[in-house]
This record gives structure tokens, C-alpha cells and sequence, in this order.
């Protein structure tokens, strides 16, 4: 099943399916215990990100060639931040170029996986990882480079946790729909040229490695996101480096999940 998050004509969020020409058909239900279609459309007014996460964990240099374009060395453990849940934005939101970023580009694209945790998982082995997987949806971990890196500290959570650096959509598709997450095209255009081309075949650790992994003595709530990291082609690393200004237009495109796109809004 394809879910949609999103807001009514009376400003009411309900979930939906079979989203198409401005209409969804309206869910009952929630995450943990899942949705039942009610056979009643609605108009749609403005969608969200399919899901208000309660938790955001993210993993760096999760891809082999994205390793090697930033000259690292793959890493033998996933190497884990976090995001604010503020982050969070929707399909069509505007990305923000936060204030003190500013004094130069900086303001990069990073097409990711995203993990949606259906059932608590706490010390789950690896074998029955994808067990606790509700879904899947595509996300973009938006990244202000010089806090990440260096004039910041290089403090991953203020580079990457800014507000609106986290869009999350346009459908969460259920784990049933989605098989094997490790088999998945995964792409970012900006302004319609393809920055980004991988597969997630080129996840140094899979998804149920790293749902494993995390659920070691900490437990995985209903409703944690996980983002798995994203492929090679990243802006910081392109000669000349391409980074987000304000006009651009930044797609993530995730097979079988579909195309999230978001305008760059200025200061």
C-alpha cells in the first residue's frame, strides 16, 4: 500500500491511499497497528510528510562509492547522527537556506532511503530486522557543509539538523510492497540534471544490518525513522562543488516509491 499524509479542505490531517488528481481515498488507522482503506475520497489540499517521526537516526558513508568520492576509508561501524524532528518538511515544502549559512554556499542535496519503524525492536537480530520495518519513503538529508565539516566544529547534528533539512515523501510505501530494500534505483536531479545515480545494492551496511545494530540495548519506537545514507554524486565533492541556491528545484527519486521534490527558498 501507498500512503499519503495530508492536510483536508476542512484542515483536518488524515492519512489516504490511491492518491491521484488531487484526491486520496481516507485510512483509518495509524502506524503501529496499521490502516484499513474506508472507501471514502477526499480532496486533498496540501500533502505532508507521510509520516511525523518520533525519532530520526541517520547513517553516514553508507555507500562504497560515495566513500571513496570524499577519499574515506569504509567505515567498519555505521556511524550514526541524529536530526531534530523539526526538520522535517513535506513533498513541495521549501527547503530554507538558514541565515548563518549565508556567508557562502554551503547548502548541499543527499538522496537517502528512509526506514520507518513499525513495531518496537530492541536487540533484534539481524535475521529479524525487516520484521519491525512498517514502510519505506524517500528522504533528502539537506546538509549546510561548513558546519558539518569545519567553520561549525564539525558538528554533523547542527550541519544537518537545521530546520526544513529533512523532507520526507511523497508516499510511504508498506514493507509488504516493498520486499528487498537493498534492490532499489535511487537518483537526485537539481533543476532537472541528474546529480545522483546509485542503487542501494551499494549500502556498505543493509537495512537490517543497521536496524540490528541500532536496536543494541536502545529500543526502536513506533514511528523512528531511520535514513540508510546516500550514494556518490553529493554537490561539496563535484568540481566546480554544486551547492543549493535559492530558485533551484531538488528531486530524490527512490524506485517504487517515487519522486520528492522540494523548491530552495532563500533567506
Amino acid at each position: 500500500m501507498n500512503i499519503v499524509r495530508f492536510v483536508t479542505e476542512s484542515g483536518d490531517v488524515r492519512f489516504g491511499t490511491d492518491y491521484q488528481d488531487g484526491s486520496a481515498e481516507l485510512l483509518k488507522g495509524d502506524i503501529p497497528g496499521g490502516f484499513d482503506a474506508t472507501g471514502e475520497r477526499t480532496v486533498v489540499k496540501r500533502l505532508l510528510s507521510p509520516v511525523s517521526p518520533v525519532n530520526i537516526f541517520c547513517i553516514g558513508l553508507n555507500y562504497r562509492e560515495h566513500a571513496r568520492e570524499t577519499g574515506s576509508e569504509l567505515p567498519e561501524h555505521p556511524i550514526i547522527f541524529m536530526k531534530p524532528t523539526t526538520a522535517v518538511i513535506g513533498p513541495g515544502d521549501p527547503i530554507p537556506i538558514p541565515k548563518c549559512c549565508t556567508r557562502g554556499p554551503e547548502v548541499d542535496f543527499e538522496a537517502e532511503l528512509a526506514v520507518v519503524i513499525g513495531d518496537a525492536a530492541r536487540d533484534v537480530e539481524e535475521s529479524d530486522a525487516l520484521k519491525y520495518v512498517f514502510g519505506y519513503t524517500a528522504a533528502n538529508d539537506i546538509s549546510a557543509r561548513k558546519w558539518q565539516r569545519n567553520a561549525g566544529g564539525k558538528q554533523w547534528i547542527r550541519g544537518k539538523g537545521f530546520d526544513g533539512f529533512c523532507p520526507l515523501g511523497p508516499v510511504l510505501v508498506t514493507a509488504d510492497d516493498l520486499p528487498d530494500p537493498q534492490a532499489l534505483a535511487i537518483r537526485t536531479r537539481v533543476d532537472g540534471e541528474i546529480m545522483q545515480e546509485s542503487t542501494t545494492a551499494d549500502m556498505i551496511f543493509s537495512v537490517a544490518q543497521l536496524i540490528s545494530y541500532l536496536s543494541e540495548d536502545t529500543t526502536l519506537v513506533p514511528g523512528t525513522i531511520i535514513l540508510t545514507g546516500t550514494p556518490w554524486g553529493v554537490g561539496f565533492v563535484r568540481k566546480p562543488p554544486k551547492y543549493l541556491v535559492e530558485g533551484d528545484e531538488v528531486t530524490v527519486e527512490i524506485d517504487k516509491i517515487g519522486k520528492l521534490t522540494n523548491p530552495v527558498q532563500g533567506t
